[in-house]
């Protein structure tokens, strides 16, 4: 068989699977359909919480966005984790030991204000409808490539699928579907990681494979901004963001996703507020293992990038090249006519346009993983 058709049996059996488990999980009373029945382990929560964390934004946009800014890109990384921090030690605990469910429900008894209630309500929608449009891009990409449609049908065969699991199981299956997510979600970061860091490094942790000597003997990224010189781009790990402007972003990121109602319903899952504090302490280290990940992903994944297109006759670039291109995430023009790819920081001698959300998941490709 093909390896489209095998793309579309492991898919399809990936999101049977999170149907079969929301049917067997289904809500069967409003409290197991809005927090589970508050009788969710510590640990299986905890990997639910990482899921929900984690999701599109993190899985394919981070690194992603680090891969292409460089030292300027890392303040999402810290922000996102940042918040994480932020919410479980000032925001969770805290309102599941006040008993309610929502940010704006706190906020309104606790300073017995209905206006402040308000104010909350259209901040959490704000943050919200935010969170939901970065996510909505996520599942469109994914679809756009594996199953070679356009993004915006992604997205709607995205929608529908979660909108199926989320209504028949709600909060209870939506819990053990995620735990699933972020099994299915971690090997499929890690696995490709590890073989690239092997493949450029010698080193089985990427962690430590993207700040190793590659067999020339020169530091990765120190071939990296070699690359990036070379092509009119800045230093990859010199940013052009002062102190004050990554400070303040960061604690944009951080009180933005501190506040995200999905992450902190999470908290009232579990049958007490120690088991909260728990399953904080475990999504901490689920959440660690993809963040501390992305930024050797991005490095992995922008060397082996440059090197494959850049100067290339366009004819002679690998198949992906062409599958991306379908989907409209990459774009080449020949502006002067040579028949090469020329990517370079100058916009108007530059051919080429890569979405940056197709990094992780071209990642592989461009590496020239075998498939199989």
């Amino acid at each position: 068989m093909s390896v489209q058709i095998w793309t579309y049996i492991i898919v399809g059996i990936t999101f049977a699977l999170y149907i079969g488990i929301a049917i067997w999980s289904r809500a069967g009373s409003t409290g197991e359909f809005y927090v589970a029945g508050g009788g969710v382990h510590p640990i299986a929560n905890g990997m639910a919480t990482a899921a929900d964390w984690m999701s599109a934004a993190s899985f394919i946009s981070m690194a992603g966005i680090i891969s292409f800014a460089g030292y300027d890109g890392s303040v999402y990384l810290l922000g996102w984790t940042g918040g994480y921090v932020l919410l479980a030690l000032l925001l969770a605990p805290y309102l599941r030991k006040f008993g309610k469910f929502t940010v704006p429900d706190f906020v309104g008894d606790r300073y017995y204000s209905q206006t402040a209630r308000t104010v909350a309500v259209f901040c959490a929608l704000f943050v919200s409808f935010t969170y939901v449009a970065g996510q909505m891009r996520g599942v469109g990409v994914v679809f756009s490539r594996f199953l070679e449609v356009p993004v915006n049908y992604g997205v709607v065969i995205g929608m529908f699928i979660v909108f199926f699991y989320a209504v028949m199981g709600g909060m209870k299956g939506i819990t053990y579907t995620q735990v699933a997510q972020y099994c299915i979600l971690i090997f499929a970061f890690m696995v490709p990681a590890i073989f690239i860091s092997i493949l450029l490094t010698d080193h089985a942790i990427p962690q430590l494979g993207f700040g190793a000597r590659l067999a020339d003997g020169t530091y990765l990224l120190d071939k990296l901004d070699g690359l990036h010189e070379e092509l009119g781009f800045a230093r990859y790990t010199e940013g052009a963001r002062g102190m004050w402007d990554m400070f303040c972003i960061t604690g944009a990121l951080m009180a933005g996703t501190a506040g995200l109602p999905h992450v902190i319903v999470r908290f009232f899952t579990v049958p007490r507020v120690r088991d909260a504090r728990l399953s904080a302490g475990y999504a901490l280290i689920f959440i660690a293992i993809l963040y501390t990940t992305a930024p050797a992903i991005a490095v992995f994944a922008r060397t082996n990038l440059i090197e494959t297109v850049s100067e290339t006759p366009y004819s002679k670039l690998p198949a992906w090249f062409g599958k991306w291109e379908k989907t409209g995430l990459i774009i080449f023009e020949d502006k002067n006519g040579d028949g090469k790819v020329q990517y370079v920081a100058n916009k108007d001698l530059n051919e080429l346009t890569i979405d940056h959300d197709i990094i992780v998941l071209a990642n592989p490709e461009i590496a020239k993983l075998p498939i199989g």
